[in-house]
């Protein structure tokens, strides 16, 4: 199976490295929820200049999910531009469906997220969605596929 996969956003297409070597409960829950079309017009519902974009959230305001938790993997990748990682509530094993991709150094968050990919093209996609906590007008994914 392909370690790429394609963000649809209506700003352009994104293809994602995923790391089934250093977060492979995450990526095989992420391919599963892209593969069921859980993302298809989902939002960027949190996206914070200079921090990250987050989406995933049915709900469009960040207290969604797909009722599904997964333990945390956390690693050794930096939370740098392009990298995606996984959103989640205080409880470190609470990741679930959200995720975000970094637009700067995020490397606060350094063992305290999963990450799971990083953006390998179409980074400046990524950076055209709607800013907002959530944004007035929320950017939306078109969908989110495992590349053929």
């Amino acid at each position: 199976m392909s370690d790429k996969m394609i963000l649809s956003l209506e700003t352009g297409d994104v293809t994602i490295e995923t790391f089934p070597d250093k977060a492979p409960q995450h990526v095989a829950r992420i391919k599963e929820l892209a593969e069921d079309g859980f993302y298809d017009g989902l939002t960027a519902h949190r996206v914070i200049n200079g921090f990250m974009a987050q989406m995933g959230c049915p709900s469009g305001d960040g207290t969604g999910g797909s009722g599904q938790n997964i333990d945390a993997e956390f690693n050794d990748v930096s939370h740098q531009r392009g990298v995606c990682s996984m959103a989640r509530a205080q409880n470190p094993n609470s990741a679930d469906s959200q995720f975000f991709i970094c637009f700067d150094d995020a490397s606060f968050l350094d063992g305290q997220y999963t990450a799971w990919g990083r953006v390998v093209d179409g980074m400046e996609h990524v950076d055209a969605v709607n800013e907002g906590e959530p944004p007035a007008n929320p950017t939306k994914i078109k969908s989110f596929r495992v590349a053929a």
